[in-house]
């Protein structure tokens, strides 16, 4: 029987998804021990991209042929808009900051900006599939962690619940039932998708630490 195709991307790419859900900011969530200010810096690079998510998974919803797709895709971008663009704002008025093109401007974060929005717009599910495993994975490991700020609390919690976990084994499951239809070379350039994204956020989340090199982890 032939490897579902999300089991082979995971297995191939098991170092760059351990490297991400291993990463110096999950490590320190995990620890009690991550710096207000690396939280907040997150939060302006985190809060800025969730604009692009929705370009993303708008793409997605144009791309889609099957309506239940659809549905369950203009369900995401609702969430995305509505909910977690919700949980920005409260959080932003809550600590005091905002916009701050300097962070915006971070190589790593511009990196990841503009190459997820390029993946997405020439590929399949498999972007989305990576960053959303990839959080599920971390959240779930780190959600019974002590943390002494309730907003960090109700991020990870947010990326543990019930419905973003049903969220990204849709994705999975998705992703194996396309897998099935695809070419070889698909399969491949979907391995080799996955582990860009895991590559594109363990950048990402280096920038939530000010004065770290670009290459650091």
């Amino acid at each position: 029987m032939a490897e579902a195709l999300p089991d082979r991307i995971l297995r191939e790419n098991r170092a760059d998804f351990d490297a991400m859900v291993g990463h110096r900011f999950v490590q320190d969530i995990a620890a009690g021990r991550l710096p207000a200010e690396v939280f907040d810096r997150y939060l302006l690079i985190e809060g800025a991209f969730v604009e692009t998510a929705i370009a993303i998974f708008g793409y997605a919803v144009a791309k889609a042929d099957d309506l239940g797709d659809r549905r369950h895709l203009i369900g995401t971008l609702d969430a995305l808009a509505n909910e977690q663009m919700s949980y920005f704002e409260t959080a932003f008025a809550a600590r005091g900051i905002g916009p701050d093109p300097a962070v915006q401007a971070d190589p790593r974060v511009a990196a990841f900006r503009d190459g997820m929005l390029a993946i997405a717009r020439d590929g399949d599910f498999t972007a989305m599939f990576a960053a959303e495993w990839m959080y599920w994975t971390w959240c779930t490991q780190v959600r019974a962690a002590t943390m002494g700020d309730p907003m960090l609390a109700d991020w990870v919690e947010m990326h543990a619940a019930p419905g973003f976990a049903a969220q990204a084994r849709w994705l999975r499951d998705r992703l194996d039932a396309l897998g099935a239809t695809m070419t070889e070379a698909q399969r491949d350039r979907a391995v080799a998708v996955f582990g860009e994204v895991q590559r594109l956020e363990i950048g990402f989340h280096s920038a939530a630490y000010p004065g770290t090199s670009i290459s650091a982890v």
